[in-house]
This record gives C-alpha cells, structure tokens and sequence, in this order.
C-alpha cells in the first residue's frame, strides 16, 4: 500500500538529533551528533529550495546548450517570531559563473523554476514571500561583499 508514497525515515539517536534516510540509502542529519554540527529542520526547508531551484536552473540552461562553469543558490529567511515560527521572507541569490551566458536565459531559466517547476518554492511561497535575484560572473571571478560574502568552495 505504499504505491505512490515517496518514504522517508528518521531515526532518533539523542537528545534533539535525527538522522533521516531515504529508500535509496541517502542520510542526512538533524542536530548535533558526536560533536559533528548537523541541520534544523527548518534549514532543511531553505536547502531544499537551494537545491530544487538549482537543479532546475542548471537543467533548463544545460537543454539551451549553455555551458555553465559554477553555481550556487544562497538563500536567506527570516522566521516569525510567534508559533509555529515560519518562515515568512526568503530570498534568494543565485550566482551563476559561466562564458556567453546572456541575461534573457538565464532570466527564463528561474522564472521556470520560480513559477512552474521547483515544487519546494510553489509550496513555501503559499506562506512565505519569496524574492530572488542573480548575478552573472565571469568563469574563476570572486563575489563581490555586496553580493554576500565571498564565493566558498
């Protein structure tokens, strides 16, 4: 009767730390566990959106035929103040390195993303607002502070 069901299973280990799994062996961790720094929940939620809107950024670009030399999606939120404590703003930055990438593709590329594909969005904007922006860069160039800190590897 699972027909349908994508299942997941997450796994008490102590105090307020769990670590989940998916059906194919994927882990991730929740709290701290043996000293090693793990993700809330609701950091999960911001990842989530990272990666969904990346995955499909960088797939929409890959069928134009453009090649892309790096990515990453930063996402900020800030969170109500009062229960339930959900997110309410997030906003996201994606940089985007690359040679003869032109503004008009890129732009289409997350306007998909934002308003058809990336199911994790469609869902948190229902009762957070989300607002984005991107930066071109040139292949190996450095983020500028403005930007958000600098690029990390």
């Amino acid at each position: 009767m699972t027909e349908g069901f994508t299942e997941i299973i997450a796994s008490w280990k102590n105090e307020n730390t769990f670590l989940g799994q998916n059906t194919d062996g994927g882990t991730v961790q929740m709290g701290t566990f043996e000293g090693k720094p793990g993700f809330s929940p609701m950091q999960l939620l911001l990842v989530s959106l990272a990666g969904c809107t990346g995955m499909d950024i960088v797939s929409i670009l890959h069928k134009k035929h453009l090649k892309l030399d790096d990515m990453q999606v930063r996402v900020r939120g800030i969170r109500s103040t009062v229960y339930p404590k959900i997110w309410t703003d997030i906003h996201i930055t994606y940089l985007i390195w690359g040679d003869n990438l032109h503004p008009r593709d890129v732009e289409q590329a997350i306007r998909l993303s934002e308003e058809k594909y990336c199911s994790v969005g469609l869902m948190l904007c229902k009762v957070s607002k989300i607002t984005s922006e991107y930066h071109l860069l040139e292949p190996g160039e450095i983020v500028n502070k403005g930007v958000w800190n600098e690029r990390t590897d």
